[in-house]
C-alpha cells in the first residue's frame, strides 16, 4: 500500500491503541481485539479493513476460532514499535491469545484503573535487553505501578507468567525462584491453565516462605482458553495461592 493511500485513512485514538496492541502482542484475535477496543465483534472487521487499506495491518484466519490481525512493516514503522513484521506463528497462537486475555482481565480490575498501571510487553522487554544479557528468563510481561497518591502498589513492578502446559517441576521452580529473587519484582503473578496449575502450585509451595509470599497463582480467565463473549473477560479466575496481587 502506498504512503498516499495511508494518508487518506484517518485514524482515531482507538485505531492507534488497537494497532499498538496488535504490534505489542504479535497479533490479536478479533474477539479479544473487540474487547480491548470496546467494540461489538461485528464492528472489528470494518476497523481492521481500514487499517489494511492504510497498509498498516494484515488479517486472516490462522486456525480454529476468530480471524487474527497483525501489523505489517508499514504498521510497525507508523506505530514506532520497530519489531519484525510477521504473521503470528501457528504454534504460538494459544499462548499469544492467553497473554492478551490476561492483560485485558487485569486491566478491567479497579486496582488497575485506580493505580494507573501500565503493561510492559514481552516484545518490549526483549527489545530492551542488550545482546549480552539475553540468557535469563524473560517474563510474559511486566506490570508497572506509578508512584501516585491513590496508588495501592505505587512504585512496584510485577512479573507476569502465563502457563498453558505443564513444564517439569524443577524447571518451573527454577524460573519462579529466579523471578521472585530479582530485586526489581515486588510480586510474581502466575496465571495457569488447568493442566499446568498443579505444577505451578507445587513450585510455589516449595519456595522458602519469604519468597512464596511474593508469588500469586491463579487460574486463567476463561477467555484465555477459547473465544468467549466479551463479558467473560472480566470473570474472576479461580484463586489458588493468595499473594499481594490476589487481595
Amino acid at each position: 500500500m502506498t504512503g498516499q493511500a495511508a494518508d487518506t485513512v484517518r485514524l482515531s485514538q482507538r485505531d492507534i491503541d488497537g494497532l499498538l496492541l496488535c504490534g505489542e502482542h504479535y497479533g490479536a484475535p478479533y474477539d479479544l481485539l473487540a474487547a480491548a477496543l470496546e467494540l461489538q465483534q461485528d464492528r472489528v472487521g470494518p476497523v481492521v479493513s481500514r487499517w489494511r487499506r492504510a497498509g498498516y495491518a494484515a488479517a486472516g484466519r490462522l486456525g480454529p476460532g476468530p480471524a487474527w490481525c497483525w501489523l505489517t512493516r508499514a504498521g510497525m514503522t507508523a506505530t514506532g514499535l520497530g519489531f519484525p513484521a510477521a504473521r503470528p506463528a501457528l504454534g504460538r497462537l494459544a499462548h499469544i491469545r492467553a497473554v492478551l486475555a490476561v492483560r485485558l482481565w487485569l486491566a478491567s480490575r479497579p486496582a488497575w484503573r485506580d493505580g494507573q498501571a501500565w503493561w510492559h510487553s514481552e516484545r518490549r522487554l526483549r527489545a530492551a535487553r542488550p545482546a549480552a544479557g539475553r540468557d535469563g528468563h524473560v517474563p510474559d510481561a511486566e506490570i508497572h505501578w506509578p508512584s501516585i497518591p491513590a496508588g495501592r502498589y505505587g512504585g512496584q513492578v510485577w512479573a507476569v507468567e502465563v502457563e498453558l502446559t505443564p513444564k517439569p517441576l524443577a524447571r518451573t521452580t527454577t524460573i519462579m525462584a529466579g523471578l521472585v529473587s530479582a530485586a526489581r519484582y515486588a510480586l510474581v503473578v502466575y496465571l495457569a491453565a488447568p493442566a499446568a496449575l498443579p505444577v505451578v502450585t507445587r513450585a510455589a509451595s516449595s519456595l522458602p516462605a519469604a519468597q512464596a509470599a511474593r508469588v500469586a497463582v491463579r487460574g486463567l480467565p476463561p477467555a484465555a482458553l477459547s473465544a468467549e463473549p466479551r463479558s467473560v473477560l472480566i470473570t474472576e479466575p479461580r484463586r489458588v495461592v493468595t499473594g499481594e496481587a490476589a487481595r
